[in-house]
């Protein structure tokens, strides 16, 4: 058996790029080899800042001989389809096909009988089509070349069975040559053993183990922290940017000018991470201390002195722009700043941020009995909620808005009630964050949300396939995180319309909107292991209270896990079976016509059942429970299509009476 390594080495690729292309790279040599009916016993994939490499084990020499067929486009197909086909499996002209015959016309095939060759031919002639046809989420092109990557492309690393595949792609020829850390030993380095890659590179001050790097970073981040009595602040996303900035992590700790530090933290922390890849860290009070931690991509004579005097200066300058931000906007009021917010454009047909400030505290003084929330300091927090924008610190650094709005609303004396539902009024921003801290800040992040949806409902601007540039669905499941974790039971459907009356729609899409809602909350549950159909038969109930349909759709599932209650939906699939094969009417049995036992004993199951509608969810599911004997006991007993005409309609009616008593409870025929 033999091994393969394949690197492709390059000018920097952007960090959030590599862990995908070296995923694409995986893929794109499984289907080549799965075309030959050939696996490999494992695929390891290794990315770093310059390059993407896999190391593929225990592949065979030669391919295994192959027969084939083809199917292509019919005969009378246009030329460019019977061109396409062609030119697809290497082809001059039709000449070499069969032409075959089916129901839908003749169609062109192709035979194809191989002899087993080389793998390394075969990964020859592989390799150059994969490189070219590499998908980036943006490429370029450099020099006189055609050839398109990410960066420019350097070096072709093939190396199979130990020698070699030769090719060549872009002017550049594939060879067995890598090369080290390009400032510390960017020496070329030599391979004839595929396993030699991961150490040798290592010796050249280079770990293309993105996990390697991200325990390197973590591991001395919290050890120069600790020297200084702080902890690393968590942010895990950070450490694996940085791990794809450097391919020899070196951490060096920095200090923050005390002048700055009577700054808000966010804007500290924002400068640091965003703009700088800083990380921040806390002291043992939790409090922001005055030190910060980069992370360097090179080991220095002076243990990165001056890496730390040059990265002390840049910071000085940016936090010296935050603090004049700062200063400067606290001179102005949030409610001075509204008219401001009039030439803020929230969407061409939807009118100005101005315009959405005020829809959202028409709702949010309606949403706040539902939330618990003080009415009057609600509504203030939604009339100043989007100031901030016109503010020269959310100006230049936009992921603070929100956040600085709390502060500044502080500093105008509103008190923290309604400065609090302010900073969180965009919450919960992703599935990590929290949402809103106070009832106020759920009042004014609903409303927000809620307006926003039945805006682009109403001119028909809905999310499509994968694309959803609005965030609607970011929207939607925030709503529902923040009803099911606080557990208020809100009326969508009414406050829905409302927000549609505010945009004053002529035809409110209102229960189309209801099922965007209902289907993020599939999405949302579906990780708790409740599936879709499940909160599709609650659903159709009809209620529009999140919290409720939660809630049921649980208890709806842990019904139909128990022996009775997956019995009695095998129960409800046959006899709306039978009901529906015989076209039944539906009307009410007649007691006198039940002359079996056991179809006595289900009717009177079934009356027990009659008036149930004050009873929760779990009770009437609990009582629902109590068919399952006299239905087991009917199905077992009685024939339904008795020769008796009179017999079997009443015992339809039975069994409609029994279909109706547990669609009360959830629509079961929307249950896989």
């Amino acid at each position: 058996m033999a091994d393969l390594l394949i690197e492709l080495y390059s000018e920097e690729i952007p960090a959030g790029m590599q862990a995908a292309a070296a995923d694409q790279l995986t893929r794109k040599l499984e289907a080549f080899l799965a075309a030959f009916e050939v696996t490999a016993e494992q695929i390891t994939s290794y990315y770093a800042p310059q390059r993407i490499a896999l190391l593929a084990t225990g592949l065979p020499q030669n391919l295994p001989d192959r027969k084939e067929q083809r199917k292509g486009p019919r005969v009378d197909a246009p030329e460019k389809a019977i061109e396409g086909f062609l030119r697809a499996n290497g082809l001059d002209s039709a000449d070499g096909l069969r032409v075959q015959e089916d129901k839908k016309g003749a169609f062109y095939l192709l035979d194809i009988d191989e002899k087993g060759g080389p793998l390394a031919d075969a990964l020859a002639a592989f390799m150059p089509g994969m490189v070219d046809g590499f998908q980036w989420p943006k490429s370029m092109r450099w020099g006189n070349g055609s050839l398109r990557w990410v960066r420019p492309l350097r070096a072709i690393l093939c190396l199979f069975d130990g020698a070699t595949v030769p090719f060549e792609i872009g002017g550049l020829h594939s060879g067995n040559v890598t090369y080290g850390h390009r400032f510390i030993n960017p020496d070329a380095i030599s391979l004839s053993n595929a396993h030699d890659y991961v150490g040798a590179l290592e010796k050249a001050n280079v770990l293309v183990d993105a996990q390697v790097r991200e325990a390197m970073i973590v591991e001395g981040a919290t050890a120069l922290a600790a020297h200084v009595d702080c902890a690393l602040a968590e942010d895990a996303s950070l450490i694996s940017e940085t791990a794809g900035l450097v391919e020899w992590p070196v951490p060096l700790i920095g200090k923050i000018d005390a002048a700055f530090m009577d700054v808000p933290e966010e804007v500290l922390i924002s400068v640091m991470r965003t703009h700088q890849k800083y990380f921040a860290l806390r002291d043992k009070g939790g409090k922001l201390a005055p030190y910060f931690i980069t992370i360097s991509n090179m080991v220095t004579e002076d243990k990165g002195a001056a890496i730390i005097a040059g990265n002390e200066r840049v910071l000085r300058a940016r936090l010296s722009d935050g603090r004049f931000f700062w200063d400067q906007d606290r001179k102005a009021t949030l409610e001075s700043r509204l008219p401001s917010l009039e030439k803020i454009t929230f969407q061409a047909k939807l009118g100005t941020v101005g315009d959405k400030t005020q829809r959202i505290a028409k709702l949010a003084a309606l949403l706040a009995d539902y939330v618990g929330a003080d009415k009057d300091a609600a509504t203030r927090a939604a009339q100043l909620c989007k100031a901030d924008l016109t503010t020269g610190m959310v100006y230049e650094f936009p992921e603070l808005q929100g956040i600085m709005g709390g502060y500044y609303a502080q500093h105008d004396g509103l008190g923290d009630t309604v400065a609090q539902a302010i900073c969180d009024h965009y919450k919960p921003s992703g599935p990590s964050d929290d949402i809103p801290a106070t009832p106020e800040g759920m009042a004014v992040a609903l409303a927000d949300k809620i307006d926003t949806l039945a805006g682009f409902w109403s001119i028909d601007e809905k999310p499509t396939g994968s694309k959803d540039p609005y965030a609607l669905r970011r929207a939607a499941l925030g709503i529902i995180r923040i009803l099911l974790e606080t557990g208020a039971k809100i009326p969508l459907r009414e406050v829905m319309g409302e927000a549609f009356k505010l945009y004053k729609a002529k035809t409110p899409p209102v229960d189309d909107l209801l099922g965007f809602i209902a289907d993020r909350l599939k999405v949302h549950l579906r990780g708790q292991g409740i599936s879709h159909d499940v909160v599709n038969a609650v659903f159709a109930l009809g209620s529009d209270d999140v919290v409720e349909l939660a809630t049921q759709s649980a208890q709806l599932k842990a019904f139909l896990d128990t022996e009775d209650g997956a019995n009695l939906k095998t129960a409800f699939t046959r006899a709306n079976g039978i009901c529906t094969q015989a076209k039944h009417d539906g009307d009410k049995p007649i007691e006198k016509l039940l002359t079996a036992p056991e179809e006595q004993k289900l009717h009177g199951a079934i009356t027990a059942l009659a008036d149930d509608g004050d009873m929760d969810y779990a009770a009437r599911l609990a009582q629902l429970a109590t068919l399952r004997a006299p239905v087991d006991d009917f199905f077992e007993a009685v024939m339904v299509n008795d020769d008796d005409e009179k017999i079997r309609h009443n015992r339809l009616s039975l069994l409609q009476a029994l279909i109706k008593t547990m669609r009360r409870a959830a629509d079961f025929d929307l249950i896989e």
